[in-house]
């Protein structure tokens, strides 16, 4: 597979490069046209060029992405009507793809354990003849398709030929397709964790899930009395509490830095800092997560001792503190390009009435800006509800309901890791809750966007 990659690489740049000599011999047959006509062009010269690459490219394209959709398949077909009928009586479809990528394996020359019988050897040489001839034949296909696009838009080359619209249809296609994907694919995750969902709700009914109060699945399917108890409220109120923590850490710091960076920094001051504090977004959070384990935990249980309080290394408050600093930059940048916004001559005139500086931005500035703020506030909420890493090493494993930031907790991202870890079986309610935690999580923070979007759509000012 690796080679059939290379080769579908190498062939996808030899496309690229014909496609651009296309374009050049469009730009220069739209010139001459022009000046054998001696008459103004619909378009301009590159607009004749780009529309000629697209003749020549894109027809090649979908034949490459269809050929390679369905000669797998119609190679894997012919190979196994190739085997001996004895070899492949009575196997199952897992036993078949099994040894069909032994047999794909060895026609790509890698190294198989056990080396391969006579029939796989036979059939992995039938098979990398039919890939060779596959190949051959998708090039040769590609080339034709290629030189009739370039000749054919060549020729309609014309002062009549509205070159630039026809760009501008493909390019606003591409564009529409690339949102179609984005939305198609959120669809498809929401209705592939919905169907799963309603697989675990056939073993436990959704008010006992949402309602209960006791989370202690047991790995056992010996009957639905051994299946354990789901109740969501204890991971719930562990999400709850660390986003709350995260949010008193990052809320006041990171809108104080963005009021200090908006009206009070110096310019110079300003370009130096809002790039290294927009660093602390793009740190892993892995990074993060080993920072709270090895250095905030134990300083905040040392901390504890001095002063006679039990706090965990791995707490609710550990997890949340990290977390804060985390999303401080979703804070301060978002409250900071919105404080930015607020047109000078607000300011102006506060202070000609009579306002000082610090009065002018409570009174003035932040209101104004007050809905933008709130949805960076909720935005960085989602964020903070949605984290994984950091409270999978900060918070604990404690799924049990409790209001003590400084013991150990379980969220919702938590358990979704630990019940999709290892060998499980996904046909048993002990895994398919991760994908009822999933929607559940899924909802939650698409609530606080569509909020973030409303309160900034209906309270926004609009400035001339």
């Amino acid at each position: 597979m690796g080679g059939e990659r290379m080769s579908n690489i190498a062939l996808i740049a030899t496309l690229l490069v014909i496609m651009a000599l296309a374009y050049h011999l469009g730009l220069t047959r739209s010139r001459a046209v022009a000046a054998e006509h001696d008459v103004r062009m619909h378009s301009r010269p590159g607009y004749y060029g780009a529309l000629v690459a697209l003749w020549c490219g894109l027809p090649a394209l979908a034949l490459f992405i269809l050929w390679s959709l369905l000669a797998p398949q119609l190679i894997d077909m012919l190979v196994v009507q190739q085997l001996p009928p004895e070899l492949v009586a009575g196997m199952s479809e897992r036993e078949m793809n099994t040894l069909l990528r032994r047999i794909t394996a060895l026609a790509n020359e890698r190294n198989v354990a056990g080396g391969g019988s006579a029939e796989e050897l036979a059939a992995a040489a039938h098979m990398a003849r039919l890939q060779t001839f596959q190949n051959t034949t998708l090039i040769a296909l590609m080339a034709v398709v290629a030189v009739v696009g370039l000749v054919f838009a060549r020729r309609r080359i014309s002062p009549q030929w509205r070159a630039r619209n026809h760009v501008e249809r493909v390019i606003s296609i591409a564009l529409a397709s690339c949102s179609a994907i984005a939305i198609f694919t959120t669809v498809g995750i929401v209705l592939s964790m919905l169907g799963e969902a309603l697989k675990f709700f056939s073993f436990i009914s959704p008010a006992e899930f949402f309602l209960g109060t006791t989370w202690n699945p047991r790995f056992s399917t010996s009957g639905t009395d051994a299946q354990g108890e789901f109740g969501l409220l204890p991971l719930l109120w562990g999400t709850m509490m660390v986003s709350i923590i995260a949010l008193l850490v990052a809320i006041p710091v990171g809108l104080m830095t963005a009021i200090y960076m908006a009206e009070y920094a110096p310019p110079w001051l300003r370009n130096v800092a809002k790039p290294i504090i927009e660093i602390l977004a793009g740190i892993p959070t892995i990074v993060y997560g080993f920072f709270a384990l090895i250095v905030i935990g134990p300083f905040l249980s040392s901390l504890g001792d001095m002063v006679g309080i039990n706090i965990r290394t791995t707490s609710a408050l550990t997890a949340g503190l990290v977390m804060g600093i985390m999303i401080i930059p979703f804070v301060s940048s978002l409250s900071d390009d919105i404080i930015t916004q607020v047109p000078k001559s607000l300011r102006d005139g506060a202070l000609g009435l009579g306002a000082t500086k610090s009065e002018t931005i409570r009174q003035v500035v932040l209101p104004a800006a007050l809905p933008g703020i709130v949805g960076a506030f909720l935005l960085a909420a989602s964020r903070a509800i949605g984290e994984t890493m950091i409270v999978v090493l900060a918070a604990g494993n404690n799924p049990v309901l409790h209001g003590n930031p400084f013991e150990a907790v379980s969220t919702i991202t938590v358990t979704i890791v630990n019940q999709l870890t290892g060998d499980m079986d996904f046909a048993s309610p002990q895994s398919l809750v991760a994908f009822a935690l999933g929607l559940t999580l899924f909802v939650i923070t698409l609530g606080l966007n569509v909020i973030a979007l409303v309160v900034v759509r209906k309270y926004r000012q609009q400035y001339e």
